[in-house]
């Protein structure tokens, strides 16, 4: 059934505790992605470990550390369906700590849900406005803005009203079409607004959640594209052998088909793919799936990397020219500077070769010539010269694989989308 319907990846985002895990468990649930009788174990565990209403976020936070804290560390990748689509949900972490995690989620998304907590005290906070802003630089232009725990308020019209314009303050700057972007009163815990229109909120007049969820639009799959997979895991499976994993961002993927994986130029054969335990004849962009290949062993090949035809093999860079937001620094950026640069599924360091110009985020022009240093708030044209050689392609010709964040400190520092391309030797 699920191969037939249009398939989108759809991730997640918005602040600690605003109730992601939870509006994504309910979400599976009403949808029957998931069975009574799952839900209730979930419930005694929830119990046990005195979180209450757990079971929900249970559902994506498999990771018993996770459960024990309440909280998302990884991502966890779960189907459903609604009338119209088959969805792979990316849950997102909202932690500081797991915000890497959460661009290596939104760099595979074609839509997004903003979760904003109506409780009082919570609202629109800092990492909302991060994870806003990485939405946009990513290039994820679909959004559904949840406002979520209604029930903590009574399901209050006036507290509803006064985040959704806290939300069109933060989406409208940054370039998001306000307009046609829905704005959902939900209780994710007792399901109001998830797959039916609440009586509860009969003053709202939009969507319920799957509904919005059916008016998103597919981005255009580029079958006709060169092969890219950026690697995201390999397994070493007993009795069928190296297995790696990654989503399809362009070409199409058959078995019995040589391909090749870069950085390391290393080829083998593609014996068989499967997307969610069903075997497929082939995968199109923004599958997710998982590989057999022969003549590479698992110790050959590392996250990061990505497969390609050999006669159109990835482009492996020595230096890239970017285009980039800095999003916080606590002092500045000068040339020499070298963060961590996080570009499809890799993770390499970068350093800072040139600052080429300043530029006015609005209009593109250029404010200033090789400026001394980059602050906060600034969008700028610059030279990375990778300290290892790592895919990176062109964002116009091949968008997944050419935005990235840059990391440091333990914090998102800013994001970036690649203009050009220096090849290594």
């Amino acid at each position: 059934m699920a191969q037939k319907k249009p398939h989108l990846n759809i991730v997640i985002v918005g602040h600690v505790d605003h109730g992601k895990s939870t509006l994504a468990g309910r979400l599976f649930y009403e949808t029957g992605a998931i069975r009574e009788e799952e839900l209730k174990k979930l419930r005694e565990m929830a119990q046990e470990y005195k979180i209450e209403g757990g079971e929900f976020a249970y559902i994506l936070d498999r990771e018993v550390e996770e459960r024990k804290r309440g909280m998302t560390i990884d991502i966890a990748h779960r189907p459903f369906e609604t009338s119209k689509y088959y969805f792979t949900i990316i849950d997102a972490p909202g932690h500081r700590d797991f915000v890497k995690n959460m661009i290596t989620g939104a760099s595979q998304a074609d839509a997004a849900i903003l979760v904003v907590s109506a409780k009082p005290g919570e609202g629109v906070q800092e990492q909302t406005r991060e994870h806003a802003y990485l939405l946009r630089v990513l290039g994820i232009n679909q959004i559904i803005v949840v406002i979520s725990k209604m029930d903590t308020v009574n399901y209050d019209q006036k507290r509803y009203e006064e985040l959704k314009q806290q939300v069109i303050n933060l989406l409208k700057p940054l370039g998001f079409p306000v307009d046609k972007i829905p704005i959902i009163p939900t209780a994710a815990q007792v399901g109001e607004n998830i797959t039916k229109r609440s009586d509860k909120m009969p003053w709202y007049k939009g969507p319920c959640l799957t509904e919005a969820l059916d008016q998103l639009q597919v981005p255009p799959r580029p079958v006709d594209k060169p092969l890219r997979i950026p690697i995201q895991d390999v397994f070493s499976i007993s009795g069928v052998g190296t297995v790696p994993v990654g989503r399809v961002e362009s070409g199409v993927l058959r078995p019995n088909t040589v391909v090749v994986i870069e950085p390391a130029g290393l080829k083998g054969e593609v014996k068989s793919i499967e997307m969610h335990h069903q075997r497929l004849e082939e995968a199109l962009p923004g599958d997710n799936i998982g590989f057999n290949i022969k003549g590479v062993s698992k110790d050959q090949i590392r996250r990061g990397d990505v497969v390609g035809y050999p006669d159109n093999p990835p482009t492996v860079a020595k230096e890239i020219i970017a285009q980039v937001v800095i999003l916080y620094h606590p002092t500045a950026i000068a040339q020499g500077y070298t963060p961590v640069i996080h570009i499809h599924t890799a993770t390499v360091a970068g350093k800072f070769v040139e600052l080429i110009a300043k530029i006015d985020p609005r209009t593109g022009q250029v404010i200033e010539d090789h400026p001394q240093l980059l602050k906060t708030g600034d969008v700028a044209k610059v030279r990375i010269q990778f300290l290892k050689p790592t895919v990176a392609e062109k964002y116009s010709e091949f968008p997944g694989l050419g935005r990235f964040a840059i990391r440091d400190m333990g914090m998102t520092v800013g994001a970036g989308i690649v203009l050009d391309v220096i090849k290594a030797k």
